[in-house]
């Protein structure tokens, strides 16, 4: 009986554990951007977990899986805290004003499934640590100033049904390896220094397009 009970209370302290850090992580983000709309305004870290935060979804242990905040009028950077958000299966944050890069820690979110960041400001080069996402789906990077070459990793993305970087400032050739055999020349569009798709065996990936 004691066993058992104790077995309860290590279960309660693992979950509190992972809200403090999850909420943590969160709470980084909204200290990170401007919010003039106030829809942060319900982020309050005292709270024991941020499942009851609005545009945040949990599962049954409480767990942040959502991140919805697409087109509320934020501005500033992507933190790389939500790296933390381990079961996190969609991070919406597109049509806002976030400048910077894109965190690197974001392809240690391992059952994401949407990645969503269009139409806002961002710069950079697109981490290659995307690749890691090995459920992801939906990747929509379009309408920023990522700079650099499409990660020739991110073809190793087997479950990858929708990828749109179009309107960068993109550089190289398209990959067409793996999952991007399937990709039409649509994703990559209005990318001037994207010299169109690679030709396996002929055109060397690492030339063309970025000097």
């Amino acid at each position: 009986m004691a066993i058992c009970f104790l077995f309860h209370i290590f279960l309660l302290l693992l979950t509190l554990a992972n809200a403090n850090v999850e909420g943590d992580a969160l709470y980084a983000l909204r200290r990170a951007v401007n919010d003039p709309d106030n829809v942060l305004q319900s982020w309050d870290p005292t709270l024991v977990d941020p499942c009851t935060w609005f545009h945040v979804t949990c599962d049954s242990e409480n767990r942040v899986t959502r991140l919805d905040l697409g087109n509320a009028k934020l501005s500033g950077n992507i933190v790389p805290e939500l790296g933390k958000l381990e079961r996190l299966q969609y991070l919406e944050l597109y049509m806002n004003n976030l400048v910077g890069s894109i965190p690197p820690e974001i392809g240690g979110l391992k059952s994401l499934v949407s990645l969503d960041f269009y139409h806002n400001n961002l710069s950079g080069t697109i981490p290659p640590s995307l690749s890691k996402l090995s459920n992801l789906r939906f990747l929509r990077l379009n309408g920023n100033r990522l700079t650099g070459r499409v990660p020739r990793e991110l073809t190793k993305l087997a479950n990858l049904k929708i990828i749109d970087v179009s309107n960068n400032d993109l550089c190289g050739y398209i990959p067409t390896s793996g999952s991007f055999s399937k990709f039409t020349e649509e994703s990559f569009k209005n990318n001037p220094r994207l010299e169109g798709p690679e030709l396996m065996g002929f055109v060397r990936y690492d030339t063309g397009g970025c000097n």
